[in-house]
């Protein structure tokens, strides 16, 4: 049975939804779990738990309470003494913090007592903590965050949303590589298209990286279906299923979907909220909008996988719900049983 170690004070709801998340996992998936921070916050929210169900909370949509028999499910709790805050150093916090729970996490996942780590704090600290506790994959100059977004046709995968701000041409083909297998083993996509995130379609276009990167690809001997260059306005549209950019672009690509995304959801609130007339349309309207939101809320993907480290680490957002967490084990599960770490090391033996 797979068990995934959760980072329990990671996370602007933590530990509370941390923990219902982890539950909730438990329960729908059959997976053990590890959950590690302050022994004392975690019973007491398990004891709530256990007197008044999981309080399960989907982007404000779905809220209600889910009974369970905590005697029924395999959770461990280990004790952190430490917890790394947002603001600190990140370089600085995981040496001194030794004790903390994002480190004791991904050191459950170096020892072997979990398979897998979920983090929702710091994005900086989870990829420090990972790659100084479980190592890079034989050939990897970098890992990368590997984020699943919603196309109207499928799920497409953009790496890298955020771990390196500066890549050389290398990175961004191993990026590639990395991602291609991530979408063959996960989603099961059998010929994934490869496409380079740019201001322009052409090949020429684009600062001396992407041009760079452009031609690797084009002259590839590792079998990828690359597709050529892609604009932003172009990704959501299905155009490719893997999407490489370096971590600076890539993040700036990924807050500015956030922020539109929540823009336009509070317009259409106001809007429905607006008069009678809106009103009664708006709850009409109600059960197509769950559907559309159910299809581009970021709590159904559950978290981003860092790709190139030794071992498994999903970092969930920090804004994650109870449901955002259990999908997050989800994505855990997952890469643990598709064995997607052992086949992107057999293209760099």
């Amino acid at each position: 049975m797979t068990r995934i170690a959760i980072d329990a004070m990671g996370g602007d709801y933590a530990p509370a939804a941390i923990v219902d998340g982890a539950v909730w996992a438990a329960l729908d998936y059959g997976v053990q779990i590890e959950l590690v921070g302050k022994e004392d916050e975690i019973n007491a929210e398990l004891s709530r738990i256990s007197k008044k169900g999981i309080n399960s909370n989907r982007g404000g949509y779905f809220k209600h309470k889910i009974k369970v028999d905590l005697s029924n499910l395999d959770i461990k709790v280990t004790n952190a003494e430490e917890v790394i805050e947002m603001g600190e150093a990140v370089g600085q916090a995981i040496r001194k913090k030794r004790k903390s729970s994002i480190v004791l996490a991904v050191d459950a996942v170096s020892s072997g007592s979990s398979d897998a780590v979920v983090a929702a704090g710091s994005t900086g600290a989870a990829m420090a903590a990972s790659l100084f506790g479980l190592g890079r994959l034989t050939g990897i100059e970098r890992p990368a965050i590997a984020l699943t977004l919603p196309t109207i046709k499928k799920p497409f995968v953009l790496l890298d949303a955020g771990a390196n701000s500066s890549c050389t041409p290398e990175m961004l083909y191993q990026f590639a590589l990395m991602g291609t297998t991530f979408v063959k083993s996960v989603y099961g996509y059998e010929n994934p298209s490869v496409g380079v995130l740019n201001i322009g379609e052409e090949a020429g276009k684009g600062n001396e990286l992407v041009q760079t990167i452009y031609k690797m690809l084009e002259e590839n001997k590792d079998g990828m279906n690359f597709v050529g260059n892609v604009e932003g306005k172009e990704i959501f549209k299905g155009t490719c299923d893997v999407v490489v950019c370096d971590g600076f672009v890539g993040n700036v690509a990924l807050k500015t979907v956030e922020g539109t995304s929540s823009m336009l959801l509070s317009m259409i609130r106001q809007e429905f909220g607006a008069n009678i007339i809106s009103k009664v349309i708006g709850l009409l309207a109600k059960p197509f909008m769950k559907r559309i939101y159910k299809r581009i809320n970021y709590e159904e993907f559950g978290g981003a996988l860092l790709l190139g480290v030794k071992g498994i680490t999903v970092i969930a957002h920090g804004r994650s719900t109870s449901y955002a967490i259990k999908n997050a084990v989800r994505v855990a599960k997952e890469a643990v049983e598709t064995g997607v770490n052992k086949k992107i090391s057999e293209f760099f033996q």
